[in-house]
């Protein structure tokens, strides 16, 4: 008897970690999420979009290949991401810089900046490019904090889709 009560207070234990819903609850919170996908980016990630593809798409030659500014593998431009050598997350101040965003291969851009020896290539990379002192300057105002307001996005994004532009017909 004792037996049977505990595998019956197991069996409603179960029971209540699922919980059936009604038709109607599934189908507001499809709906909810629906709403949530479909909610318009902020202008600031629409402008870090941009200027990635801006970065990517100015960097190719006229057959539309890059190279990795960490490992030097030549892609599409469509194929590799605008990779941040100064994270975008730690820097308002150098996110949307276009110095700041160079072609990387998705290793290089992902794992390869946490955990390889990208980021120190890409830093070699940064100094051949920019010299030493830009660099330097470069991590010394990271922390700094630059406040755009919403005209601010809208004439940077403005001025990202018309350089796109230029350079999609660059490359027809």
């Amino acid at each position: 008897m004792i037996a049977i009560k505990g595998i019956l207070r197991a069996i409603s234990e179960r029971l209540t970690k699922i919980m059936i819903y009604p038709t109607w609850y599934v189908k507001v919170k499809q709906s909810r999420q629906l709403q949530r996908n479909k909610m318009a980016k902020t202008l600031r990630a629409q402008c870090l979009i941009k200027a990635q593809k801006l970065a990517r798409i100015s960097a190719a030659d006229e057959y539309g290949m890059v190279e990795c500014v960490s490992c030097d593998k030549r892609m599409h431009w469509k194929e590799c991401d605008g990779g941040h050598y100064i994270a975008k997350g730690n820097s308002s101040y150098w996110s949307l810089e276009m110095e700041n965003i160079h072609p990387q291969c998705k290793g290089c851009n992902g794992f390869g900046m946490k955990h390889g020896s990208a980021e120190g290539q890409y830093t070699l990379w940064m100094i051949d490019m920019y010299g030493e002192d830009f660099v330097r300057e470069m991590h010394r105002d990271k922390r700094k904090i630059k406040k755009l307001y919403t005209a601010d996005y809208r004439e940077m994004l403005k001025e990202f889709n018309d350089l796109i532009k230029y350079h999609e017909e660059r490359l027809q």
